[in-house]
C-alpha cells in the first residue's frame, strides 16, 4: 500500500477513496471497561503516571487492538496535557475527575502562561507516540489528538470538570480581550503540540471540542470555531510523503456542521444527535464523516446493538467517506463482549455499502 500500512482503510475513508468496508475505531477504546486496562492502571499507581510513562501508554494503546479487529489506534493520553504543562497543577481526584490547583481567572493569570515545549514538558507524549508507532509496525494508523482551545480553557478557568461553566462563559462576556488572549495562546500551543505529534509518528490527528456545544452560535463562532480553524491552518499536513488528515469533533455541534466542514479539516466527528444522512447531504463531498452511535446503546443487548449499527450504516448510505465510531467515548460500564458485538456487526453489514 502507498501508505506503508498493512491496513490503510481509515486513511482511505478519510480521503473519501473506495474501501471494502466501513473502517471502525472507538473513542476511549482503551479504557476502564477493559479488565486488562484496569490491571495496567493499577500497576501504574495513578492516571498521570500511566499517561506519562511511554511504555505503559503504549501498552494500553495496544490493548484494544489485541482484543478487537479495529482499523486505528489512538495514543493513550489526556486532553489536559497542555494545561498541565503550563504549570496549573493538574490532579485527578477519585469521583471528581480533573482538578487544577491554580485555575486561570484573571488577565494577570493569563499573562503568566506560556506555550509549552512539546519536546520538553510534553516530551513524554512524543516518546509514547514513537514507542507505539514502532510497536504497531504498520498494522494500523496511529491517531494523535488534543483538546480544542475552548475546551481546554473551560477546565483551566473553572478549575475542574463537571461544572455549569458559568465562570468560563462569564469571561467571554466580561473580559473578551482576555479570553481571546488565552484562546490564542492555547491555539499556538495546540499547533505546536500536534505538529510535534506528527513528527513523532501520529498519522491522523483529532481535535476534541468537547464543550463547544454549550455555547451560543455567536460565542461558538467567536471563541471556539475561529481557533479550531487557525489550528487546521497551522498543522503540517504532509509527513513521510503522505497527507496527515485532521478530524474536528464538536460534541453538540450539529447545528454548525457546514461551518466546521469549511475550516479545511478532512473529517467532521458527529455525536448521536445528528442524522448521518442529513449531515452527508449538507457537506456533500467536502469532508468525510465520523460517528455516531450513542455509546449508552452499548449497554443494550447484542441483538439491539446490531440493529443500531445497521441503522447508522444505512443512514450514511453507500460509498466511502464514513468512519464508524461512537458519538462520544465508551463508558466504563460497557461489557467488553458488547464491543465485540458492535465490531462484528460493522464488519458483517458494512461491505454491502461499498460494492
Amino acid at each position: 500500500m502507498k501508505s506503508g500500512l498493512q491496513n490503510d482503510r481509515m486513511l482511505r475513508a478519510l480521503a473519501r477513496q473506495p474501501v471494502d468496508r466501513t473502517p471502525l475505531w472507538l473513542m476511549r477504546q482503551a479504557g476502564r471497561y477493559l479488565p486488562e486496562y484496569r490491571e495496567t492502571r493499577a500497576r501504574a499507581g495513578d492516571f498521570m503516571t500511566l499517561c506519562s510513562t511511554p511504555e505503559l501508554a503504549c501498552e494500553v494503546t495496544l490493548q484494544p487492538l489485541e482484543r478487537y479487529d479495529l482499523d486505528a489506534a489512538i495514543i493513550f493520553s489526556d486532553i489536559l496535557t497542555i494545561p498541565d504543562a503550563m504549570g496549573l497543577g493538574l490532579s485527578f481526584v477519585q469521583g471528581e475527575g480533573p482538578v487544577f490547583a491554580k485555575p486561570v481567572r484573571s488577565a494577570s493569570d493569563i499573562k503568566r502562561l506560556a506555550v509549552p515545549d512539546p519536546n520538553g514538558e510534553l516530551g513524554y507524549v512524543m516518546n509514547a507516540l514513537r514507542v507505539t508507532r514502532a510497536a504497531l509496525d504498520g498494522r494500523v494508523p496511529l491517531i494523535g489528538f488534543s483538546g480544542s482551545p475552548w475546551t481546554l480553557a473551560t477546565y483551566m478557568i473553572e478549575g475542574r470538570g463537571g461544572t455549569d461553566f458559568r465562570t468560563a462563559k462569564g469571561l467571554l462576556v466580561d473580559a473578551p480581550e482576555a479570553a481571546h488572549r488565552l484562546l490564542g495562546l492555547l491555539a499556538q500551543s495546540v499547533v505546536s503540540y500536534l505538529n510535534a505529534q506528527v513528527a513523532a509518528g501520529a498519522q491522523v490527528l483529532m481535535l476534541f471540542d468537547t464543550w463547544g456545544g454549550i455555547l451560543s452560535t455567536y460565542h461558538f463562532r467567536e471563541f471556539s470555531l475561529r481557533y479550531m480553524a487557525a489550528i487546521v491552518d497551522g498543522i503540517s499536513r504532509e509527513h513521510e510523503g503522505h497527507r496527515v488528515p485532521i478530524i474536528l469533533f464538536t460534541k453538540g455541534g450539529g447545528g454548525w456542521l457546514s461551518e466546521i466542514a469549511a475550516t479545511g479539516c478532512d473529517a467532521v466527528g458527529l455525536d448521536w444527535t445528528v442524522e448521518l444522512a442529513a449531515a452527508r447531504q449538507q457537506v456533500g463531498d467536502k469532508v468525510a464523516l465520523q460517528g455516531n452511535l450513542d455509546p449508552t446503546l452499548l449497554l443494550s443487548s447484542c441483538e439491539g446493538i446490531r440493529t443500531e449499527v445497521s441503522r447508522v450504516l444505512d443512514s450514511y448510505g453507500p460509498g466511502s467517506g464514513h468512519v464508524f465510531n461512537l458519538g462520544h467515548g465508551i463508558t466504563p460500564q460497557v461489557p467488553p463482549e458488547h464491543v465485540s458485538a458492535l465490531i462484528a456487526a460493522v464488519r458483517e453489514l458494512s461491505p454491502a455499502y461499498h460494492r
